[in-house]
């Protein structure tokens, strides 16, 4: 560094450096130059951050973080829920060089130590009410920053106001190169244990370039709405766009969905692309109109979980003057792959649409050959918006990328205009309530109860969440096992959203000729109910 690159060029120094990066930190400061006194973030509890505000907060968490010893390329995890605190640790954990980890504050204390353990993360910023770390977990974390109160904290954790308060407001940089890592995204895998998905700046801005040349950029007067969880990449991948483009968010406080709040939150506060799975964009439709109405709305949203002829019709009539868009992706993709433009939601009902402009897709067969159009096979992804691999996991990095692709584990097909169905899942996956339940981690919590000798999840319909799991489980021989004792296992060991709804005994589960369980029979026997729970 400090030498020209070509004759007559401009010496790398870190000044030029910053001057011409497209990371998230960068742009902040461009942003609280151009705009120092406009708002970029809002609350429910009525609290706001300008743009100069968040760059000044950012920077002080920054050299904060810095003072405590972490260092680039070090992990600050988030058990958090949705505040303007978490937006703030986020952008200072990258401006300190730093790789975020976000955790979902839902998962039982036994996950979360898992996840900080695997992360190595070396920090952790987490809510009050959330902080039940583990012990052994809390004594190795070289910093503890706890958001709101601090009644029973121990020696070892920091107030987030006092934190930031003892940070610098010196700008601080540290360069970061586009390729390099800045978010590990947790998601379930088939294994029974969850995968870091490895995201660079370059995946994300190139999502972001990608999302704007889709849909059209964000606007400075555009104002986001962020109703869904920071911990997961649809909240992160919806809040960046907006980012880029100068616009407000405004993030809402996570808990009970309430539709005629929502739609209340939508009008007062002037939001104009707001995204929503479909259960709630079904409960939204079903409240009264609004007097004074909506007039704000020009993108309308909508993923994670299929949705029906009757939702999309209700949601063209209640915003007619909103562009529908469906999205589909995954994760490790950044997220988004595929879309549906409204003109086609009814015509293509049940169809995730085609992939966006900078995502290549083929639908192969497991010799990784092409599949003849109408015939099902994988689909499979390659762009920039591809992630770096699995934390910690090289062969499960290996087998994602065989072939130089890599494989979603979704199996879908081609019509002849070009657009994807998703017919069924190569992964043993349900999705309850737009969440992502693996299988095989429901079942290795299932099978840890010493009287179990061998358990199944399976789907069955809801009306509310769209399925919810269910277990069949065949005892050890003489062991006196039920229902509530397997429940009460389970809620020790799993998030709440993917503990089982019920529990069928048998003796033995059927299994194929190859020894496989055959879960369609499972299916056929135990997926008929559906509980109101």
């Amino acid at each position: 560094m400090g030498q020209p690159l070509y004759p007559g060029s401009i010496a790398e120094t870190p000044d030029i450096q910053q001057a011409r990066s497209q990371a998230f930190s960068a742009h902040l400061t461009r942003l609280a130059r151009s705009y120092p006194d406009k708002v970029a973030f809002t609350s429910d509890s009525g609290a706001s951050l300008t743009w100069a505000q968040l760059d000044e907060r950012a920077t002080r968490f920054a050299n904060a973080l810095t003072a405590a010893g972490i260092e680039r390329g070090d992990r600050v995890a988030y058990v958090c829920l949705n505040h303007l605190e978490y937006v703030v640790a986020f952008w200072g954990t990258w401006r300190a060089g730093a790789v975020g980890v976000p955790l979902n504050f839902r998962l039982a204390p036994a996950e979360l130590t898992f996840l900080l353990e695997d992360s190595g993360a070396k920090a952790v910023v987490v809510d009050a009410p959330l902080d039940n770390l583990e012990p052994t977990v809390a004594e190795r974390l070289a910093l503890r920053v706890r958001v709101g109160s601090m009644d029973g904290a121990d020696d070892g954790v920091v107030s987030f106001e006092d934190f930031i308060a003892g940070g610098s407001d010196e700008h601080a940089y540290v360069h970061v190169e586009d390729n390099e890592l800045c978010l590990i995204m947790y998601t379930s895998g088939t294994t029974g244990r969850p995968k870091g998905a490895m995201l660079s700046y370059a995946n994300l801005i190139q999502q972001c370039n990608n999302l704007a040349q889709a849909f059209g950029a964000a606007r400075p007067d555009d104002v986001n709405l962020c109703g869904v969880p920071l911990f997961h990449i649809a909240g992160i991948g919806g809040l960046l766009p907006m980012f880029r483009g100068g616009a407000r968010t405004h993030i809402q406080t996570l808990g009970a969905f309430d539709p005629q709040a929502t739609l209340e939150l939508i009008r007062d506060q002037g939001i104009t692309q707001c995204f929503l799975v479909p259960t709630q964009w079904q409960a939204v439709t079903a409240q009264p109109p609004l007097d004074p109405p909506i007039t704000t709305l020009r993108r309308i949203s909508w993923g994670a979980a299929p949705t029906t002829e009757a939702i999309l019709r209700a949601m063209a009539e209640r915003f007619p003057d909103a562009d529908n868009i469906a999205v589909f992706g995954q994760t490790e993709m950044s997220p988004v792959t595929l879309s549906l433009d409204a003109e086609d939601a009814i015509r293509k009902i049940g169809s995730v649409g085609k992939p966006l402009p900078m995502v290549e897709t083929r639908v192969v067969d497991p010799a990784m050959n092409d599949v003849a159009q109408g015939e099902v096979g994988e689909i499979v992804y390659r762009g920039p918006t591809m992630m770096l691999g699995y934390w910690n996991r090289p062969e499960a990095t290996r087998d994602a990328f065989e072939g130089g692709w890599f494989h979603s584990g979704d199996l879908v097909r081609e019509d002849e205009e070009g657009f994807i169905y998703v017919v069924d899942r190569l992964k043993d996956m349900l999705i309850s309530g737009g969440e992502n339940i693996y299988c095989a981690e429901v079942e290795a919590a299932v099978q840890s109860h010493p009287g179990v000798m061998e358990a199944a999840v399976i789907g069955r319909p809801h009306e509310k969440w769209g399925e919810v799991p269910v277990v069949v489980v065949a005892p050890n021989p003489g062991t006196d096992l039920d229902e509530d004792e397997l429940l009460a296992w389970t809620s020790e060991r799993l998030a709440k959203y993917k503990q089982p709804k019920a529990v069928h005994f048998v003796e033995a589960l059927p299994r194929n000729a190859s020894g496989k369980v055959t879960k369609p029979v499972l299916r056929e026997e135990y997926a008929e109910a559906k509980p109101t729970d």
